[in-house]
This record gives structure tokens, C-alpha cells and sequence, in this order.
């Protein structure tokens, strides 16, 4: 078999899926890994791998196993010391083991963010039980958010608003943490106008290394997960060059190559660091039709050592995410040909299982403004009906 890399994809999602579409149109042989089978980049990649990512001995064998040039982590629940193990036997980890495990805690890149290269972000502290949690309040004041220091697509976090919500939101974080800590942040609310998502591709370029920027990313958030994104965000020249140049300070610090997508805070023009995903993130999935290149063309790309371009744009765009409410393993969509009458496209995850809230698909569109773009998308997710099997 002739291929151009052989790539390891730790989680197999929508975003791995994405992922994998890129990397095969450019040649790549890719195997996919998730903790259950017939994930959606498994649908689509050339092999398979069923384990839990947590489990350091089957990620070290498949990692031995296949040899592939890259390992490229689409997940933050991930065994890292194992990869950082490889990386110093030579496997390329995508973007870097440090990277990795560095971001697979929010407590471990905010504090490098911070302390380390002087960004500025919300008051927050950590806590591992309720006592520090009160303790925790006290120093943010209310109302404060509440998060797991690992989790995703929002679970585990709240927003509270006095003190005898804490418990509450204790429980709430405890029960939706991923991995083997027991850990929270707890972190200022910010009054913020907007938030935005920058990506960022680090990439080799003639001389050295390179940071390019796609157009800042608008989105919305319901339980901590988004909702609805669009670009480009409006934002003034200053917001911008600030959120930019912490972009490129975290991640020449975190080294490597590959998409970031890095989370701020807006109000006026001032930035405020969020968080960071050294991957694809799922706002981004707006530039499946924003862009000439998509977030997943542009990890591929910078992974593989292609050209990045200078100058990335995008015309105005929105996706609106299409949710599960019911538990199933027998799922039915209908109703697409309704929500592509204005134009829209729409993009079902094939995900075997549901379950309330979950994320089943995307509808993106395009039009002459974001807000026209976010009507068409918002009404088009609005008319894919999904049925539920015994």
C-alpha cells in the first residue's frame, strides 16, 4: 500500500472525523481509536482500534503496533505520560507531548498561560473537595463559574450564583469530570460583550517556524457547550492584534505543529485568555463552509509539513448544532430536505448511540451577513428530526 503518512487518531468524533477526510484527500493512511466501536472518524478511516485512552498499556501497543508517523490526539482524556514515553523514543505526538499534557487539564495551561508567560486571564483557583470550593468562591466572589479541570463539550460546569449553590455544583463537576482527578476550577465570571475561538495553525514555513490566524470565531454557549458559532466575529483592530499575540506566545510555547484553538474573552478591546485545544475545536466546524481551507485541511497540512497560506479568510458563515433528547441505539433522521431549502448544508455525525444533549450533527450555512448566516443555520437545525428506536 502507498500512502504519504501513516496517522494514529486518539478519538474518533465528529472533529476526528472531519480530521480524517483531510488527511485521506492528501493521501494519508489513517487508524482510528475510541473507546467504542463505529465511531464517526472510524466510519471513514482506513483501520481501527477499540480502547480506552485511558488505559496506558493499549495505547503504548497500538502505538507499537502500527509505527505511524504521526499520533495525533483528538481527545483530552489520554494516557500522557505514554506519550510523552513514545515522543522520547521518537514518535511524532501531534502537535507535542507536552502540548498534550499540558492541555488535557485546564488547570496545567492556565497556570503555564498565567504564571509562566504573564497572559492575562480571570481570578480562579483549584479545589478537590467542598471546603476548598467555598474557599475558592470567596477569593472570585459571585457570581463565579465551576468547572472539572477535565471534561468536555462543557460537561460538569455551572454557573453560581451564591453560596448555597456550591454544593450543588460540586456534585454536578464531580459526576461529569473525566479522567482520575478529582479536581475543580473555579474561576471569576467575566462580563464579557463576546467570546471568541482564534485558531491558530503553527506550521513549518521558509525560514523557521510560522503562525498563521484564521478570522476570529463568534459563538454561543447552553450548559457550558456550544450552540452556534459564526465568522468572522466582528471585532476592532486592537481586540484583535491583542488576541492574536497571545495566540502565538502560548502556542510557540507549546511548540510543535498543528491547529490550536484558543478561547477568549471580549469585552471592548480588551482580551482575556480562556482556554486552549491543540486541535481542531468545535466551533471551528463553521469553516467547513467559511473557508476556502478548514480547520481540519489546515491541522492536516501543518502536520504533514504542507504550505500553509499567509492570509486565511472567510465570508460570513454560521453552523447551529443539531442535539439528541433521548437515550437510543436506533436513530432515524428525516426532515433534511426541509432544512436545506434556504441553502444550508447539513452534516449528520453518524454517532451510533444518543443520549440527551449530545451533539448528532451540524447545520452551516452561508450568506451576505453573519446574522442572515445564523438565521438560515439556526432554522435549518431546527428542522432535522431525529427518532428514537426501543
Amino acid at each position: 500500500m502507498t500512502f504519504t503518512a501513516k496517522i494514529l487518531l486518539l478519538g474518533s468524533g465528529e472533529l476526528g472525523r472531519e480530521f480524517v477526510i483531510s488527511a485521506k484527500r492528501l493521501g494519508a493512511y489513517v487508524v482510528a481509536c475510541d473507546a467504542y466501536d463505529n465511531a464517526p472518524a472510524m466510519q471513514v478511516a482506513d483501520a481501527r482500534e477499540v480502547f480506552s485512552m485511558l488505559d496506558g498499556e493499549k495505547l503504548r501497543a497500538a502505538i507499537e503496533t502500527h509505527q505511524p508517523d504521526y499520533v495525533v490526539p483528538e481527545v483530552e482524556a489520554i494516557r500522557t505520560e505514554v506519550l510523552a514515553e513514545m515522543e522520547a523514543k521518537g514518535v511524532n505526538i501531534v502537535p507535542s507531548a507536552r502540548a498534550t499534557q499540558l492541555t488535557m487539564n485546564r488547570d496545567a495551561i492556565r497556570d503555564v498561560a498565567a504564571d509562566e508567560l504573564g497572559l492575562r486571564t480571570s481570578v480562579y483557583s483549584y479545589a478537590k473537595n467542598l471546603e476548598e470550593v467555598r474557599a475558592g468562591a470567596m477569593k472570585t466572589g459571585f457570581p463565579c463559574i465551576i468547572k472539572p479541570v477535565m471534561s468536555s463539550s462543557g460537561k460538569g460546569q455551572s454557573t453560581v450564583r451564591s453560596d448555597d449553590e456550591l454544593e450543588g455544583a460540586w456534585d454536578y463537576a464531580v459526576a461529569n469530570m473525566r479522567g482520575d482527578r478529582q479536581r475543580v476550577i473555579v474561576e471569576q465570571f467575566v462580563d464579557f460583550d463576546y467570546e471568541i475561538t482564534l485558531l491558530t495553525v503553527r506550521h513549518k514555513a521558509k525560514e523557521g517556524d510560522g503562525v498563521s490566524f484564521c478570522p476570529p470565531i463568534g459563538h454561543r454557549q447552553e450548559r457550558g457547550d456550544y450552540q452556534e458559532s459564526w465568522q468572522p466575529a466582528l471585532m476592532s483592530d486592537d481586540a484583535i492584534a491583542a488576541a492574536q499575540d497571545m495566540a502565538r506566545k502560548v502556542v510557540n510555547d507549546l511548540g510543535g505543529y498543528g491547529l490550536f484553538g484558543v478561547e477568549f474573552f471580549v469585552k471592548g478591546d480588551e482580551v482575556i485568555f480562556s482556554e486552549l485545544s491543540p486541535r481542531p475545536h468545535d466551533t471551528g466546524m463553521v469553516t467547513s463552509v467559511s473557508q476556502n481551507l478548514s480547520e481540519f485541511d489546515l491541522h492536516a497540512r501543518a502536520i504533514m509539513g504542507l504550505s500553509i497560506p499567509e492570509m486565511i479568510r472567510a465570508r460570513p458563515s454560521a453552523s447551529a448544532v443539531i442535539l439528541a433528547d433521548q437515550d437510543s441505539e436506533k436513530l432515524t433522521y428525516s426532515g433534511l430536505a426541509a432544512a436545506m431549502a434556504e441553502g444550508a448544508d447539513i452534516r449528520i455525525f453518524g454517532k451510533p448511540t444518543s443520549r440527551p444533549y449530545r451533539r448528532m450533527g451540524v447545520a452551516l450555512a452561508c450568506a451576505g451577513s453573519t446574522d442572515e448566516a445564523r438565521r438560515i443555520a439556526k432554522d435549518a437545525a431546527g428542522k432535522v428530526r431525529i427518532s428514537y428506536g426501543e
